[in-house]
Formats: structure tokens, sequence, C-alpha cells
């Protein structure tokens, strides 16, 4: 198996798993850095929009190293995309596929259901809500928990931050909902 055959693979939990959490003790020993990318937006806004906002006004280039991260996780995003997306459709639990049947999703040519996200569903009221709605309380919830769930669940579990404890407590209970009561009613629209 050659490089691109490699990296192209899914890899496993236990070698995945682990780089992610060591990336908790490398930050911590490199400069006492917090790893989130929630506080990402609030940078880029303190950075681009300079306004009388007391939010705002801090000293961002101080964590400009996150901007860089985020760079990065783009970067990575468009290049796995496009050179490395491996051209088969992506395999889901038969189960799965049936009970996806059953709301007229049958297309898995891509990481998301083409029925559900694309520009024309974006004007029905089944897309409106996923993206826009669903994008809303995404990023309402992330404000209102402090950070989201790589901040929270990857960072501040380990150091034993009761917030985090609660806020991703409070991620998994909503997605947990979210998937088994709320999403099989939006798709029946």
């Amino acid at each position: 198996m050659n490089f691109i055959e490699w990296i192209s693979q899914p890899w496993p939990w236990y070698i995945s798993g682990p780089l992610i959490g060591l990336t908790v003790p490398l930050l911590l020993l490199l400069g006492n850095k917090s790893f989130g990318i929630s506080s990402s937006l609030r940078h880029i806004c303190a950075a681009c929009l300079p306004a009388n906002i007391s939010f705002f006004k801090y000293d961002w280039k101080k964590e400009a190293w996150n901007l860089f991260f985020v760079a990065g996780i783009v970067a990575g995003a468009f290049l796995v995309a496009y050179f490395f997306a491996d051209p088969q459709p992506v395999q889901l639990n038969p189960q799965l596929v049936d009970e996806l049947k059953g709301y007229g999703i049958d297309d898995y040519s891509k990481l998301a259901p083409v029925q559900i996200f694309n520009w024309p569903a974006l004007l029905t009221a089944k897309g409106f809500i996923m993206m826009v709605a669903g994008g809303f309380l995404v990023g309402f919830g992330t404000r209102y928990a402090g950070g989201c769930t790589s901040g929270h669940a990857i960072m501040g579990l380990s150091n034993l931050q009761l917030p985090s404890l609660i806020a991703t407590i409070c991620f998994m209970a909503g997605g947990f909902i979210m998937a088994n009561l709320v999403l099989p009613f939006i798709l029946q629209l």
C-alpha cells in the first residue's frame, strides 16, 4: 500500500483518538494554550472588524496561533475533499439505510445526504430548518456554553473542569434528543 492509499483511508479510533488527545498536553507544554475552535470566530472578528464593542476589545494577537490551527483545518479539509476523497459511496448500516429510505434519502455519494444538503433544498422547510436554524442553534449553543465540543470535551474534560463536564453532558443529551426525537420529525416535512 502506498502513502496516498494509506492516508486516504479512515483511521481507526485507536490511532486518531490518542492523536487528538495528545494535543492537550502538547498545547499545555508549548505555552499553556487552550484548545478550542469556536473562539477563532471571535479572534477573526476582533482582527477584521475593529469596533467599539467591549467583547472584541482584547489582545487577539496572543491567540493568533489558533487562527493558524483553524486555517490548517480548512486547508486539510480542502485537500482531503479534492485529492484524497474515496470515490465509493459512504458505507452505512443496513438498518439506517432502510430507515433513511422511508424519508426519501437514498443518495450516499457524498458525506452528507444530497437530498437534504444542497442549494435548492435551502429553500424548502426541511432544508431551511436543517441548515439555517440548525446552524443558528449550534452557534447560539456554543456561545451560551462558553465553548464548543472540542474546547469542552477535549480540553476542558482533560483539565477536570466542572463546567466542561456539564457542557459535554448537555451536548450529548442534545445530540441524542435531536437524532432520535427531532430529526425524524424534520425529515418527514
